[in-house]
């Protein structure tokens, strides 16, 4: 079982967490979705401190009954979805070098905990990962589900966007803790297309490198509507057209 072991974090560490979340609260000054401000000043977080799980979770479970399960890095399918279910979501207890600032191959503690646990503090979304987490729950032998699933997750959670009062709004993990990744959106060649599950099912998914589009819900409404309709497509045998 893996601990945060607080202790341990260096002078270093917390270098590098301060000044990850001053440069991510300036870039992200009216571009993250309401949601996210609002989690952020809920929870807590500072740019003093990497922050303690068990603080975190406790204002976690409290708001939305959620916490976070440390673990060492990536999970596979069945024990990261199957966490989701249990309304625990798995967060890296380590955190980047300062050689690794702009690029880490796994995710580290800022993304996990600076770019997911803010819209966790709200219902809407908790509810909706949670749901997501128990669908997924039900398919982790089907290779071809756990895909649209992770695609759905991905342009979603990961990298997704939100209108709000007719501008898009960040509210994606991946754009939250990434510089690069904000820059890389808000490009005038990058595609930023209206969300629709067909087509997110049908778009090859990857955090390999920048995205090559990003997806903007009309309403969070659209969150809960998409695992329910997917949902309901596994559970008929429907199989997704091969891309092309």
């Amino acid at each position: 079982m893996v601990q945060q072991q607080y202790d341990r974090y260096t002078a270093q560490d917390q270098l590098v967490w301060k000044v990850l979340f001053d440069r991510q609260t300036a870039l992200l000054h009216k571009r993250a979705c309401s949601a996210f401000g609002r989690g952020l000043a809920a929870v807590g977080f500072h740019r003093n401190a990497i922050p303690d799980f068990e603080q975190v979770n406790q204002r976690l479970l409290k708001a939305t009954g959620w916490q976070l399960e440390p673990v060492q890095g990536l999970l596979g399918d069945a024990d990261f979805f199957g966490l989701l279910a249990q309304r625990k979501f798995p967060a890296t207890v380590w955190i980047r070098s300062m050689e690794q600032f702009d690029f880490i191959e796994e995710p580290d503690l800022f993304h996990g905990v600076f770019g997911h646990v803010p819209l966790l503090m709200d219902h809407a979304f908790a509810d909706f990962l949670h749901f997501l987490g128990r669908v997924a729950a039900q398919h982790l032998h089907d290779a071809a589900a756990l895909t649209r699933l992770e695609r759905l997750y991905g342009f979603t959670v990961q990298f997704g966007m939100v209108l709000e009062k007719d501008e898009a709004r960040m509210y994606g993990a991946g754009l939250l803790s990434s510089s690069g990744e904000i820059h890389h959106c808000l490009g005038d060649a990058t595609r930023r297309a209206p969300f629709d599950l067909a087509t997110v099912l049908h778009t090859p998914y990857s955090e390999a490198h920048l995205q090559e589009q990003y997806f903007v819900l009309n309403s969070w409404d659209q969150l809960t509507e998409s695992v329910a309709e997917l949902a309901a497509l596994l559970s008929t045998g429907w199989e997704l057209q091969p891309v092309k």
